[in-house]
């Protein structure tokens, strides 16, 4: 059964009432782009990380530069290229010599990866081995180096980029750790009244400076928050059988999963689909999820899981389009 853990109410209102600080802090910065906005707050929230694709030019690494501004968290990037090695992200041993006892000793230089917000920028443009070297941090949140296990700082939370039209020379991010991304984040072009206000804000010669909002600190209470939000057995009845039919031979898979989908999500998404719905619903200002919490972050969590036929691909269909007939197939529980 779903419990709900009792909070301090007056707490919890400054706390979620710091979220709309936040967001109007970010717009500050960045304009336009309101669903990639809260849809990286729900990954940060949720605790987990986030795969944007999208052309270049378009304001990944402002957005997430902005965000380390306003929560008073040390932001890194790292440019992914095909000679990066895994010691350029995670660290490596130095040979440190004492001047006054000619003692030396190996001394552990931390990485980029220590840090609160990490942007790996063109993850799919490096080799697979480099790629891996991000799987236990984003996963146990642990650096392991000569038999050392070094903690992550808290919160962390890597953005990840890939460019979607450019395919020379890329490695494409194998499905383990696609699985690791909580949600894949599609940035779209901005509209013309977005684009001219861009344009007037970058070109001139005053910089409005990001106030800071937050703290870390404030950010880990608000991913335990999340956890404390309210979701029925029917809802949390309705995610287990949306990501169960994504998997083809399921019983209650629709035809076009059959037709288009090879491999369907695994139990991670389900994890994930309840956690970004808790979250959407803390950052809306509610304190239990709703079916629309679900239906608005079901292709996000989804479509970075779903491994595609060639029949998918000759007939131009996409994930999103199997979430969207799964939706439609699979309507959610009366309220």
């Amino acid at each position: 059964m779903s419990q709900q853990v009792p909070v301090d109410a007056a707490d919890l209102e400054q706390r979620i009432g710091r979220l709309a600080n936040l967001k109007r802090a970010i717009a500050t910065a960045i304009v336009g782009q309101a669903d990639v906005v809260d849809q990286l707050l729900i990954g940060l929230l949720a605790g987990g990380h986030c795969l944007l694709e999208g052309v270049p030019g378009l304001g990944k690494t402002l957005l997430v530069r902005t965000l380390g501004e306003a929560l008073e968290m040390d932001f890194r990037r790292v440019q992914f290229t095909p000679d990066l090695m895994p010691s350029d992200i995670l660290g490596t041993e130095l040979l440190e010599e004492d001047h006054g006892t000619g003692h030396r000793s190996f001394r552990f230089q931390k990485g980029p990866v220590f840090t609160n917000l990490l942007l790996a920028d063109e993850l799919n443009r490096t080799p697979p081995k480099t790629q891996a070297a991000l799987l236990e941090a984003m996963q146990e949140k642990t650096v392991s180096y000569g038999g050392q296990t070094y903690q992550l700082p808290q919160p962390f939370f890597v953005l990840a980029t890939q460019n979607p039209l450019e395919q020379a020379g890329t490695y494409p991010l194998p499905e383990a750790q696609l699985d690791r991304f909580l949600l894949q984040v599609r940035v779209g072009y901005p509209t013309a009244i977005e684009e001219r206000d861009i344009l007037a804000l970058t070109t001139g010669s005053a910089a409005q400076a990001v106030p800071r909002v937050m703290s870390a600190a404030d950010v880990v209470r608000l991913q335990r928050d999340v956890r404390d939000v309210y979701l029925s057995d029917d809802l949390l009845g309705w995610i287990t059988a949306l990501v169960r039919a994504t998997r083809p031979g399921d019983l209650s898979a629709p035809a076009e999963v059959e037709s288009y989908v090879r491999w369907g999500a695994g139990p991670r998404a389900g994890q994930a689909l309840v956690l970004c719905a808790k979250a959407r619903a803390l950052l809306s200002g509610r304190l239990a999820a709703t079916r629309e919490d679900i239906a608005a972050l079901a292709a996000p969590v989804m479509r970075h899981r779903l491994l595609l036929s060639f029949a998918a691909e000759a007939e131009g269909k996409s994930a999103d389009d199997v979430v969207a007939a799964l939706l439609s197939h699979m309507p959610p529980p009366a309220a």
